[in-house]
């Protein structure tokens, strides 16, 4: 299953406008108390100069002091809602209004805003109930509006299609209501036709416009969605240069933009959002998390849930551990992205936390309900977590569901053929792309299977299996990868491995670093398995240019594919017994030690020299004093540049369990045992395990 990306999909027509300033009460002056940071006769003035100019984070400092003294007060409460509402903390915003609507329940503005800012910070039962208590006629449109949008957000389609239904069928808010319903029931080509129908009406805005791109993406239809994306962030750009749209990405430190009403009418965060979960889409990762470091820069603590969830998400490889607490953190906190509870059980599928995953479901038994999430999520969970403890029973809820999912992919077959026999275009391409979706929604769970044979070096019924679905998979590229390593690992099939790896490489020739470095190492053995030495050195030449090419372009960025290139091949040949040979590839593997030494590097390299001392050491082989020395000097340069580099790496949820990044090719525990281990700090360093190993070596050699 393959995690997915929050898009931050609002309700146009809803946003009834922020609380005003020129509320009763609220131009009163008032004698400033310990508020010596503002001048004397200037307190007003100086509040409204702050709230002009946009610095509402200095009217909340003053205002909370000034709330110490009186905190009754009806100018500083309604202003401080205002600016709190400003900065996006309707949270604040809504305690505020709360007081006020207690103090002065004659004033009917107070009970909109107070409803209104309980359903911005998605407290949707309070805020029904907020509505429920506003009688004024003067009213009836916001509160019907109000009231429609919660309904829409607590997932009740039926009482907000009521609601719409009883507005005026020609307002352009309601058209836009009724394009928010028919997304919300997946009809994105008819909420398309309803959000250009109320642009032309009104006119440009940034969130209708994000809607249509919305509409786009969810069509699969990436180009026109990219377009209305771009013209989001080009309008942005153009009337705000001072959200420092790129400033992040380009390396310039700047402040903070914070969460101003100004940001949010922009949407250039949604804008910059859906840019990247199009860009994760179609694989370019690199360019989905530039598109979020392009976004105005905020603080962590600033960022809206979406792109805290997206951040987590993309950036998961690098940093696990801030990942896992990111999408823990959302989970605890309202609002949450309704994707941020599937990825997680995903994440910790992938780990191999299966303890985390099952007290996450059992946490949160509502959650695995959720209307939006994928109906098949929960049963690939469900015989995931089987998988440890009972694997044969795993395998069989796995083959039941493939099943279902062969099924789906023989109907959706069937239509295809009937759509082009019938010469219906649109349908043909309707049809077809559920097709592809089936088959995404198909392909993990077909690796989760295989893997259970996998595990078990099995490699004969791993490759039975794919053979089976092969009718429906052959064309993607997930699928032959693992039929590639598959074939590799029986060892007497590295043709066949060659013909499933070569049209993998060849297809990336040009940005061949953006491949994983096992599937250059495998093609390189191939080659060398079946005497093709020259296509191997080819393949090597061709690395080692772009790794040099690379560093060229950004010296601070490290790149391992060489260097795992060559510790495969060191490795193969000392599993062969030819150990000077091997030693003399991982040795080379690691030249250059500040830039490729590392916890993983370090993981394959020592396994290598371990293999050596029991062989030395059963008096099996004699290496020449030349090697001796090379490996002594091996071990120096290992200890000068691996004090702080880390023997085991402990990332995600603190508790027991290995984590293993296996896609299917011989994943391996990042830190070789329990997550949750203690572990002696003075022992986990690459330089003590180096002092070790040589000291192993010199007693062999003297």
């Amino acid at each position: 299953m393959s995690a997915r990306l929050g898009t931050s999909f609002g309700v146009p027509g809803t946003s009834f406008g922020a609380p005003q300033t020129a509320l009763p009460g609220a131009g009163g002056s008032f004698v400033p108390v310990s508020l010596f940071q503002v001048p004397e006769g200037k307190y007003t003035y100086t509040i409204y100069s702050y709230i002009r100019d946009g610095r509402f984070t200095d009217v909340i400092k003053i205002l909370t002091n000034e709330l110490q003294t009186f905190p009754k007060s009806r100018a500083a409460l309604s202003l401080l809602a205002y600016c709190y509402y400003q900065i996006q903390d309707y949270a604040e915003s809504a305690g505020c209004y709360e007081q006020l609507v207690r103090h002065h329940p004659e004033v009917d503005d107070y009970r909109m805003y107070y409803a209104q800012s309980l359903y911005k910070s998605g407290q949707y039962a309070a805020a029904l109930k907020a509505c429920q208590a506003i009688d004024n006629p003067e009213f009836g449109d916001k509160v019907l509006k109000l009231q429609a949008a919660i309904k829409y957000e607590s997932e009740d389609v039926a009482g907000c299609k009521y609601l719409i239904d009883q507005a005026p069928p020609d307002d352009p808010e309601t058209i836009t209501n009724q394009a928010c319903l028919l997304f919300k029931e997946g009809k994105y080509e008819e909420a398309c036709g309803k959000y250009t129908e109320a642009l032309k009406v009104v006119g440009y805005q940034a969130e209708l416009s994000y809607n249509i791109a919305a509409c786009h993406y969810h069509m699969k239809q990436y180009v026109p969605a990219l377009k209305y994306i771009a013209d989001i962030i080009e309008r942005g750009m153009r009337d705000h240069p001072e959200l420092n749209v790129g400033m992040a990405t380009e390396g310039i430190e700047v402040r903070s933009v914070g969460n101003s009403q100004i940001l949010h009418e922009t949407y250039l965060v949604e804008a910059f959002n859906l840019k990247a979960a199009i860009e994760y889409q179609l694989k370019n990762y690199e360019a989905a998390r530039e598109a979020l470091t392009d976004m105005p820069p905020r603080l962590e603590q600033e960022l809206d849930p979406v792109t805290l969830h997206n951040q987590a998400l993309m950036n998961m490889d690098e940093d696990p551990t801030g990942g896992f607490e990111k999408l823990g953190f959302l989970l605890e906190n309202v609002p949450c992205p309704p994707e941020a509870f599937g990825n997680l059980l995903l994440l910790y599928a992938k780990y191999e936390y299966y303890d985390a995953a099952a007290d996450l479901l059992a946490a949160n038994p509502n959650l695995a309900t959720v209307g939006n999430a994928n109906p098949y999520l929960f049963e690939y969970l469900d015989a995931t977590l089987l998988r440890q403890s009972a694997p044969e029973e795993a395998y069989k809820k796995f083959d039941d569901l493939a099943n279902k999912h062969v099924d789906v992919l023989r109907k959706l077959t069937k239509q295809v053929q009937e759509a082009r026999q019938n010469h219906d275009e649109e349908a043909v391409k309707r049809v077809v792309n559920e097709y592809d979706d089936a088959v995404e929604r198909y392909i993990p769970v077909l690796m989760a299977q295989s893997k259970i044979y996998w595990d078990l070096q099995n490699y004969t019924m791993v490759e039975r299996i794919f053979r089976k679905s092969v009718e429906f998979c052959n064309e993607h590229d997930v699928w032959k990868l693992n039929v590639a390593h598959v074939l590799f690992m029986q060892e007497n099939k590295y043709k066949e491995a060659i013909s499933f790896y070569e049209p993998i490489v060849k297809k990336s020739w040009d940005n061949i670093l953006n491949l994983p470095a096992i599937v250059l190492s495998n093609l390189c053995v191939s080659y060398i398995m079946t005497s093709q030495n020259e296509e191997a050195e080819e393949l090597m030449r061709k690395i080692e240019k772009e790794e040099e090419r690379a560093s060229y372009e950004d010296p601070q960025k490290r790149t391992y594919h060489l260097c795992i290139v060559n510790l495969v091949i060191g490795t193969l040949y000392c599993a062969k017994g030819n150990y000077e040979f091997g030693i003399g590839r991982v040795v080379k593997s690691l030249e250059r030690f500040e830039r490729k030494l590392g916890t993983d590097t370090w993981y394959y390299a020592k396994r290598c020299f371990v293999s050596l001392f029991e062989t030395l050491a059963k008096h099996m082989i004699l290496l020449k004093d030349s090697v001796f020395q090379e490996i002594l000097q091996f071990f120096d340069n290992c200890e000068m540049h691996g004090r702080g580099i880390p023997v085991h790496l402990d990332v995600g949820p603190k508790i027991g369990g290995g984590m293993s990044g296996a896609s299917g090719a011989g994943g391996r525990s990042a830190g070789g045992g329990s997550a949750g281990a203690v572990r002696d700090a003075a022992k986990n360093s690459v330089a003590y395990e180096a002092r070790l190993l040589k000291s192993l070596f010199l007693r062999l050699y003297q």
